[in-house]
């Protein structure tokens, strides 16, 4: 039987879901939850099915489709469609083994990967997956067969360069656009640095998001092949190319409830490195209060563990413990952000010289590392190409090849509603949280409001004057920006001592 299809006019995010008409349901001898595979032509989706309780919402004979699902199958309202009852993937079984505290063998991870990018299991299971992850924590191995997994289940871009260098920010640090500056440097030195980045999730920008001010960052496969081959580097969306699919499927079941669980944090960014044929890789691991890991001693243990996978996969990894106990740079959100990053590479004297020192320490360790810079000389190395504006002219090639021809950092926009922050007495920067000035941020509308975010204009340890400006808070909505003053009135996390 052919169903005719409706638009549902909905997003769920992620997962892909159809409504079937409750009297169709019944026929079909289906449930909530359960399965069907719906064809269209040559293509084909699995989908979660709801059921309708009135004729009202789905009449019989026809199907809702939810955005995913419309265009997975490249269809329209109006077009007919089939379906079948699908079962249950015995990767599920796996999983219950995994809840059960038991160990999985390569062939079951490698299963529960693919099924989790064909799409076969629904959140309610990766969720599960997730969880025994987190309470029956995987052992090394098994992190090794994972991170594997996530590699081999997507494609593999393979420059023609026999050293592919890449970096990775575990995160939690507001700011800290180094990628942005670290990657035209690598590439201005002649290596090739293909870089996929994430868009943010709890921060005010991530790189895709910030880079998305400059140019276009969702790219299709073909045409960061042609990139990497002219310019020698990109950085875009990892989540708009099929590099790594599964992670950013987990990644969006840890979000909700903020579980991060060690093994997954590793085989999550050593597949994707893995998946543009990394061979020399630099893992920095802020640590400090409000950044992801709050510990020294954690860190050494987390670098520990990213050693022993890298060596077990093959790739050559450097883990560098940073200061995380503060925001990186002045502007929090993308324009901002954007416009540090161009101030930067241009020289501008309104660049943030926290930002600059540490993007030249990692490009300088990169650059050591496979063996361009002697021990020692890498810094050295890395403020030349930058103060000579051979990474800048690097970088606008870049963002050419990325779809614009021109940039001009006084021209970028920023929130015209405007916020400034002053200092209520004399005193000494003691602290600015990363997690309060980020959710300041978001409140004010940022990454979705490219212009909203702070500016920064003091970090810890300077000196402050009462009344003096310590940041200013951008939005384009008023509204939001009167949410964003509350949330830092009944935050605080800037404190002058």
């Amino acid at each position: 039987m052919k169903f005719k299809i409706k638009d549902m006019d909905i997003a769920t995010g992620g997962p892909l879901i159809s409504i079937l008409n409750y009297n169709d349901a019944a026929l079909y001898d289906l449930h909530h939850g359960d399965r069907i595979r719906i064809k269209f032509k040559k293509r084909h989706v699995l989908t979660s099915i709801n059921i309708a309780e009135s004729d009202k919402v789905i009449a019989p004979g026809t199907i809702g489709l939810f955005e995913e699902v419309l265009k997975d199958l490249k269809v329209r309202k109006g077009n007919y469609v089939k379906f079948s009852l699908e079962r249950k993937p015995v990767s599920v079984r796996y999983i219950k083994k995994k809840l059960d505290g038991n160990r999985l063998s390569d062939e079951e991870i490698n299963q529960i990967v693919k099924d989790i990018v064909d799409n076969k299991l629904n959140t309610i299971e990766m969720t599960y997956f997730v969880s025994a992850c987190y309470t029956n924590l995987i052992d090394m191995k098994e992190t090794v067969s994972l991170t594997k997994a996530i590699i081999n289940t997507g494609d593999i871009l393979k420059p023609s360069n026999k050293i592919v260098v890449d970096k990775h920010c575990i995160g939690g640090v507001a700011g800290n656009r180094t990628t942005m500056i670290v990657v035209p440097i690598i590439a201005a030195a002649g290596l090739t640095m293909p870089k996929t980045s994430s868009r943010s999730i709890t921060s005010p920008a991530g790189t895709a998001d910030t880079m998305e001010v400059l140019c276009d960052v969702s790219l299709p496969f073909k045409k960061i092949k042609k990139i990497i081959k002219k310019v020698k580097a990109f950085i875009v969306w990892g989540g708009a190319i099929n590099l790594a699919p599964a992670d950013d499927k987990i990644i969006k079941v840890e979000h909700p409830l903020s579980i991060d669980a060690e093994s997954q944090l590793i085989a999550s960014i050593l597949g994707k490195k893995g998946a543009v044929s990394a061979t020399h890789i630099l893992i920095d691991i802020p640590v400090g209060k409000g950044a992801k890991v709050l510990s020294k001693a954690k860190a050494l243990e987390l670098k520990k563990k990213f050693d022993t996978v890298s060596r077990r996969i093959g790739l050559k990894v450097k883990v560098v413990i940073t200061d995380g106990s503060q925001p990186i740079g002045n502007g929090l959100g993308p324009a901002l952000e954007a416009r540090d990053v161009l101030w930067l590479l241009k020289g501008d004297y309104r660049a943030p010289e926290d930002l600059k020192n540490k993007s030249l320490k990692v490009a300088g360790i990169l650059l050591e590392m496979v063996g361009k810079a002697r021990k020692g000389k890498g810094y050295g190395m890395a403020e030349d190409l930058l103060v000579t504006g051979k990474a800048y002219s690097k970088f606008m090639q870049i963002i050419k090849a990325q779809g614009n021809n021109h940039v001009d950092d006084d021209t970028i926009e920023l929130g015209k509603f405007r916020h400034h922050v002053r200092s209520r007495k004399k005193g000494k920067v003691k602290q600015i949280d990363n997690r309060t000035v980020s959710r300041i941020a978001r409140v004010a509308g940022a990454p979705k409001d490219k212009g909203a975010g702070i500016y920064l204009y003091k970090h810890v340890n300077d000196k402050v004057g009462k009344k003096d400006k310590l940041f200013t808070i951008y939005s384009n909505n008023k509204e939001r920006l009167k949410y964003a003053i509350e949330a830092y009135n009944k935050l605080d996390g800037f404190i002058v001592e």
